[in-house]
């Protein structure tokens, strides 16, 4: 679950007038990337899929019931207030492992702030209900999560701000010393990094099974 810090070496924080991708000349060079207060979403590895077993004491593939997905993830980022309020909306497609008579089947899943890599600060636990018409093996569901972030929390202190937009020239010898091998930088930018990250509740049954299928 740990985010991967190296990603964040480029975020370097910039006026309005600035775009990510942006190459500038009046400084000798360089690309800038333009960090946002909002959540970064994401399904969290190992927990997409969900496999349900008739009966339930087995993983034998012959007895696999129902099978469902998490795809089609979006995020949207609001300012209301002091917060930031990140919505994240998924489609959940299941499968049945044959027709018959019309069927639901409720899914439980989280719903995550996950602040600095590491540390829930908020989870909620939700339930996707698939409705399989009599015949039809497959069926989905569209879900919709959010979370509230305080904008505060999410910036970047003074002190470091400054420290990753300082202009570097080509030549001088902090050019070539990365800001974010500084712990103390490094430490001040995952703990105003948050993500919002989804997946199924999962038993531990199902865990083992996604990892070794």
């Amino acid at each position: 679950m740990k985010l991967r810090l190296a990603a964040l070496a480029a975020l370097i924080l910039l006026s309005a007038c600035r775009h990510a991708g942006d190459i500038t000349a009046d400084n000798g060079g360089g690309v800038y990337a333009v960090r946002s207060d909002c959540p970064i979403a994401g399904v969290l590895a190992g927990t997409g899929d969900m496999t349900l077993f008739n009966p339930q004491n087995t993983n034998d593939s012959r007895a696999i019931d129902v099978t469902a997905a998490i795809t089609d993830l979006r995020a949207s980022c609001q300012d209301v207030g002091t917060d930031v309020i990140s919505t994240a909306t998924f489609t959940i497609v299941g499968l049945r492992r044959e027709g018959g008579s019309a069927r639901q089947v409720v899914l439980p899943y989280f719903n995550v702030a996950l602040r600095g890599g590491q540390t829930i600060a908020a989870k909620q636990i939700g339930q996707a209900v698939l409705n399989f018409r009599a015949g039809d093996v497959h069926s989905y569901a569209r879900v919709q999560a959010t979370v509230r972030v305080n904008r505060g929390a999410a910036a970047l202190p003074a002190n470091v701000r400054e420290i990753l937009t300082r202009p570097r020239k080509s030549g001088q010898a902090e050019a070539a010393v990365d800001p974010m091998s500084d712990p103390a930088v490094a430490k001040a930018v995952a703990e105003a990094t948050f993500e919002q990250l989804v997946g199924f509740q999962l038993t531990p049954g199902q865990i083992k099974y996604n990892a070794t299928r």
